[in-house]
């Protein structure tokens, strides 16, 4: 069963101006007692359609990517910033920029 918190994706696109830096990005993350660890992927990179049995948080440091979210008729780019919840159990590929993409995940 999901939490109350994590019943559908969530969205938060950074719109404050500059973006923050990794450390800021981090300290968000420990403000919310989460850990978390950084990941990467080249450009253009592929996710096929999966799940994962946890809620997951991404915030995308650098580049960008686009997830697909078939079952909910999403499609979700995350540039510098952004942050995405992403609930268990919720269908989901991914494609990478052409730039590649760095991000902070966390797991909860």
């Amino acid at each position: 069963m999901r939490s109350s918190s994590f019943l559908k994706p969530k969205i938060t696109p950074w719109e404050a101006g500059e973006v923050p830096t990794e450390v800021a990005i981090g300290q968000f993350l420990k403000e919310e007692s989460l850990s978390y660890q950084p990941w990467s992927n080249g450009p253009n990179d592929l996710y096929p359609p999966h799940v994962h049995t946890y809620n997951k948080i991404i915030y995308v440091l650098r580049g960008s990517i686009t997830f697909i979210l078939p079952e909910e008729d999403q499609i979700i780019t995350l540039n510098p910033g952004d942050r995405l919840e992403l609930p268990a159990k919720i269908v989901h590929s991914a494609v990478v920029s052409s730039q590649g993409v760095t991000c902070f995940e966390a797991h909860c």
